[in-house]
Parts: structure tokens; sequence; C-alpha cells
């Protein structure tokens, strides 16, 4: 398994990206005859790919094999429509083009500064759970809802505030998240993601080294090279003081006077609902618990559940 993403992307990221995306499609998935003898692969031919994407086979097989600088944008489109890559997927082979240019060097990236004002509207949004981070998976500001909702991923001073670190380095991340396979795939596809976008931060290959390191949970699913966009949808918890609650979230770009893009992620629910209620109940909780006020989202060495155990769903 390739974790590398310093520099120019490593010829195994574009290779791999590429076949596995190939593997997926079958022959009638893209109109063309499956054909009467066996396939010693699955998925698309490299031929197959190069006569939809109107091209060589010659010139595919080499793509395949990484060498992308200098390929056009309408090449790579082409390329994208034959492999029915979605927008994710798409923004990450044009990322993985752009990144194969003249070699750069790693470099830490400069820490974004968090606008007043996007502090400000954080703590007016009092009827949503509503959190800032970038594109490591960072908290980096919270709004007083927010903070008691991921008190668990944020209540221990060795994962940084990092959700990837709580996901796959705290026993506990399997609790929370009631799809913690499915919470680990995307949390892994948003990195990749992110080290698509942004292949010569230092920062993020650290974390990646780390986490691919330290679990074999995240070691497979790097090696499964997907990618995506978290724009909105709904997400289940099973918080230490409210038990379950599922919530709809919707997540958007905002400002930065840094290197990293920022990300404002809210979670609601229909008022009057059960989860409503159980945010409601968070707000008391948080009301109680003047660590975790507003805009907080680190110095906390501990958070008392005892007292809340019968509202814990059964």
């Amino acid at each position: 398994m390739n974790t590398n993403i310093g520099g120019a992307p490593d010829r195994a990221d574009i290779r791999d990206f590429l076949a596995t995306r190939r593997a997926r499609i079958t022959p009638e998935q893209v109109g063309l005859p499956a054909g009467g003898t066996q396939r010693r692969v699955p998925g698309l031919r490299r031929e197959e790919v190069a006569v939809l994407a109107g091209v060589s086979t010659d010139w595919y097989t080499r793509l395949e094999k990484g060498h992308i600088r200098g390929v056009s944008d309408e090449v790579l489109a082409a390329v994208a429509r034959a492999l029915l890559l979605d927008d994710a997927e798409t923004a990450h082979l044009f990322h993985l083009a752009r990144a194969a240019k003249p070699t750069r060097t790693q470099r830490r990236r400069t820490p974004a500064k968090l606008p007043e004002s996007l502090q400000q509207l954080l703590d007016a949004m009092t009827g949503a759970a509503a959190f800032i981070r970038n594109g490591r998976l960072d908290v980096i500001a919270t709004n007083a809802l927010g903070r008691a909702l991921y008190a668990p991923v944020l209540d221990q001073p060795a994962w940084k505030n990092n959700i990837a670190r709580f996901n796959f380095l705290d026993e506990r991340a399997a609790d929370f998240f009631p799809d913690y396979p499915g919470s680990m795939d995307t949390t892994v596809a948003l990195l990749r993601t992110e080290a698509g976008r942004d292949p010569y931060n230092k920062d993020l290959s650290d974390l990646v080294g780390e986490l691919a390191t330290r679990s074999e949970d995240f070691r497979s699913r790097w090696g499964a090279h997907n990618v995506r966009n978290h724009n909105t949808g709904r997400k289940h918890f099973h918080h230490p003081v409210v038990g379950a609650i599922e919530l709809s979230y919707d997540s958007l770009d905002v400002r930065s006077t840094g290197d990293d893009v920022l990300v404002l992620t809210g979670y609601t629910a229909p008022a009057g609902s059960p989860a409503d209620e159980k945010l409601r109940m968070l707000a008391s909780w948080v009301a109680t618990a003047p660590h975790l006020s507003a805009g907080a989202t680190s110095g906390v060495d501990a958070i008392a559940y005892g007292a809340a155990d019968g509202n814990e769903d059964s």
C-alpha cells in the first residue's frame, strides 16, 4: 500500500486510483458487450477505457502507469467520463494531474486564523450544533452545542481535536458512530480528497503516516483510493449524554487567512422531533458545564457523563 503524498504524487497513487475505478465498471454499464470469454481481471480492460475516452490503448496504458504530467484537461475529462467518475473523483483526477507538474517541496501550512466574525457566527447558531474544521479534519472552532455534541471527539488531548485520530485510535468511536465502518470510510475518503487537493502539505502527510502506522483499518481503506464530497446528508450518533440521535448535516467552505480551506458543518433536527428534544437536552447540559463554553475546542481534561446516565438510550 502506498501512503506517499509528499511532493509530486507517486505514480502508484495515479495507477491505483485509475485501476480501482476501472475495476468497478462492468462492460454492460458503459454499453459494451460482455463477451463470451472469462475476464482475467474485474471491470473494464484498458483498451475498452481507451475506446470510450477516444484515445489509443498505448496512450491510456501510459496514463494508468502514472504518466499524467502534461495531459490536457479535455483528455482528463474524457477519461473521467469513460470511468464514470463522480464530481469528487473527477476533481481528484485533475488534482493529481496538477500535482504531477514540476516538483515542489513539502512544507507545513500556515495555521488558519479564524476571523472573529466566524466565531460570532458559530455562537449565534444556538439551535444547531456547529463546528469549523480544516482539510485534515482538525476541529478548530465550535459553538457550545457543537462542542457538546462532539465532546467524545474533543475531550482526549492526545487526539489534538482531530476527528480522524478519534475515529481510528479511540475505542469509543465504535460506539459514538453507530455506522462505524461507514464513518471510517468517510473519514479516509475526505483525507484522500484533501491529499489530492494539497499534496505538499507536510502536516497532512504526517497525519496519514501516523494513522497508517497505528491502524490496520486505516491502512486498508487508504489503499482503496476512494474520495468523496461531504456536503449534506444525515448522520447517526450514540452520545454518552443523550443516547441515540440522528441529525441532518450541511457543510460549506468558509474563508480563512491561512493556507487551510475551512469547512463549517452544522447539525440540525426538525423542530419538535425527538432529535430536536435531545439537542435541547445537550444545550441544557452545556449550560451547566463551564468547560463546554462556546468556541472552546481544547483544554478539556475530562467530561463527566455519569450524572446523565439516566438519559442514555437502551
